[in-house]
């Protein structure tokens, strides 16, 4: 098993040096579209809406970057991953970046040849639960069939909470979200685990869902964050500056009601230099110098971005927590332009 776990692994990290060497930002320019790996579906993250567009907190990081690199929020190819094909999408350049619920960790880093551009959601795992399981902890879940999704931090983590806590579970094996929502509804697990938010996500889809709850206990790290191929540093930077202009934005009370007006030029010198009006930050990225004023008209800044697809007045009720900005005691923080 070791042995083939190693094997997978240098399968992926030698498709992800060869996709890698090709030059993403001069392939996207080229082509004219940017290729975004997502989730096969999970509301207020990425979820195609009514009319078969793709909404949600993930899908504007993608929808920013196109609008960055080619002035076109609207000129990206979706594309649909699980936990098990996402990494060999892109690794294999099906996909230039993935922006879905990925947690950065040591070997997806290292082993698998990622870059992990940023963190958009410090998140954790957690447990859901039906109301009329009468269980208040997940140390009372011992015996438990639980929903897990294959190929995942998840995965891992729910092996080692259930082992420190000398219990047992049976594992009922998913590989989308949809598929555990339906296993879950239909009782064909007891509790089902995953991300806090992606629970949250789920929860809120329910036709019921204030007959189910989220258990008090987070058992893991889980910093989610679009990633890119190791060794294609240039578009590795039009990515991360992408997600760090959001997030600035925000600190510098940068929003989508005054942002044609800054765009002209204000008297705060990091404000005109990611704007454009200052500075040729553009130019070290390979872009002109309204890349961050057009990724910015996609849905505003990092707040803007969160209240309008996840925050606590949707369905999906987040409070920002330790997505607040570092400067409102909360992990969310840019590196200056500087």
């Amino acid at each position: 098993m070791k042995k083939t776990v190693f094997l997978g692994a240098l399968t992926i990290a030698g498709l992800a040096t060869t996709a890698a060497m090709a030059g993403t930002l001069d392939d996207v320019k080229a082509r004219g579209k940017l290729n975004c790996g997502v989730s096969t579906g999970l509301v207020g993250f990425a979820a195609p809406d009514a009319n078969g567009a793709w909404q949600g907190f993930d899908v504007v990081v993608c929808r920013a970057v196109a609008a960055a690199v080619l002035g076109d929020s609207s000129a990206v190819e979706f594309v649909p991953t699980t936990g098990k094909t996402r990494f060999t999408a892109l690794a294999s350049g099906e996909i230039d970046m993935l922006a879905r619920n990925t947690t950065w960790t040591l070997s997806r880093d290292v082993d698998l040849k990622f870059d992990f551009i940023g963190v958009n959601y410090y998140d954790g795992q957690g447990f859901m639960v039906p109301n009329s399981l009468g269980v208040s902890s997940a140390k009372e879940l011992d015996g438990a069939t639980v929903c897990i999704q294959t190929g995942t931090t998840t995965e891992l983590n729910l092996a080692d909470f259930f082992r420190s806590n000398n219990m047992s579970y049976e594992p009922v094996p998913i590989e989308t979200n949809a598929e555990a929502q339906q296993q879950y509804l239909a009782g064909a697990c007891d509790v089902f685990t995953t991300d806090a938010s992606g629970l949250a996500a789920t929860r809120a889809a329910f036709e019921a869902p204030a007959d189910h709850s989220l258990l008090p206990e987070i058992i893991s790290k889980e910093p989610l964050g679009p990633l890119v191929r190791h060794g294609d540093n240039e578009w590795g930077d039009v990515v991360r500056w992408t997600l760090n202009a959001l997030i600035s934005a925000e600190e510098l009370g940068i929003t989508s009601a005054n942002l044609a007006e800054l765009a002209g030029g204000t008297n705060n010198p990091e404000i005109n230099r990611i704007l454009g009006s200052e500075g040729n930050m553009g130019e070290m990225l390979g872009l002109d110098a309204d890349w961050a004023v057009r990724a910015l008209q996609v849905a505003g800044n990092y707040a803007e971005v969160f209240e309008t697809n996840i925050g606590e007045n949707t369905p999906i009720g987040l409070s920002r927590g330790l997505n607040a900005l570092w400067t409102d005691g909360g992990l969310i923080y840019s590196p200056p332009f500087r």
